[in-house]
């Protein structure tokens, strides 16, 4: 059984975070006709990959599935984790597979060259399935102006978990997100979706398991299915993270 990871959540922690944000940066380049929202999903429960996905093709919709193939099929505190089959399936019902380190590491904690061995792997485990990987989300949110620069050397975009719109000159390699998870999750992420389309902006939600009864981290199937209607019925486009970013 998968435990539960504890990041670093002192004061030194808060303040390497933000430093990250100002280091390192690589302006977004975009042109918003609507607004827009990318719904996300981490680590990838099996029942992100299931309920998750459904939820967003009932309304013609796809999403961005930030995966670690080191967790395939494990049993953890949010269920069990998707196998490289349902992932296969998630690309072929033309979902967006990306990196997430093959073992959920924390990149801050990671030495340079242990980390490039563990995104190596991942990698290649996502693209025997035929995924590119081409944008990451930071486990946990956690991020150093060193691990920044390292990471924004192999992919398009980096996202972590502070929350945010994005907007033209915004940094790619930390990027905002946020999370569709806990007992206010639909109201906070229900609030964001509508200062998007005040903003014209690009806004990233993220969840993990999506069940009847979900972790702390994730959120029911109804609450994604109205959260996908209301960024619909507000007049945003919903987006895959590459789609937004290859437009």
């Amino acid at each position: 059984m998968i435990k539960p990871y504890t990041p670093d959540v002192s004061l030194a922690g808060k303040l390497r975070r933000r430093f990250a944000r100002m280091t390192h940066k690589r302006p977004a380049r975009l042109d918003l006709a609507r607004p827009i929202v990318s719904f996300t999903f981490d680590d990838i429960p099996a029942s992100a990959a299931h309920a998750g996905a459904e939820a967003l093709e009932q309304h013609g919709a796809c999403g961005t599935f930030y995966v670690c193939a080191g967790l395939f099929g494990k049993e953890g505190h949010m269920g069990r984790f998707a196998d490289a089959a349902e992932i296969g399936d998630l690309i072929l019902r033309g979902h967006e597979v990306a990196g997430h380190t093959l073992n959920h590491v924390d990149c801050h904690r990671t030495a340079p060259a242990a980390l490039d061995v563990d995104l190596d792997a991942n990698d290649a485990a996502l693209g025997a399935l035929g995924a590119a990987s081409l944008h990451f989300a930071y486990p946990y949110g956690e991020v150093s102006p060193r691990s920044k620069k390292q990471l924004a050397r192999r992919y398009a975009s980096l996202r972590g978990v502070h929350k945010g719109t994005v907007r033209n000159g915004d940094d790619l390699n930390q990027l905002p997100g946020v999370g569709i998870e806990g007992p206010d999750g639909e109201t906070i992420a229900r609030a964001w979706i509508d200062r998007a389309v005040a903003e014209k902006a690009w806004l990233i939600l993220y969840t993990h398991d999506v069940r009847e009864a979900p972790s702390p981290w994730g959120c029911t199937p109804e609450v994604l299915d109205r959260l996908v209607g209301h960024a619909l019925a507000a007049g945003c486009e919903v987006r895959t993270v590459s789609e937004v970013l290859s437009a």
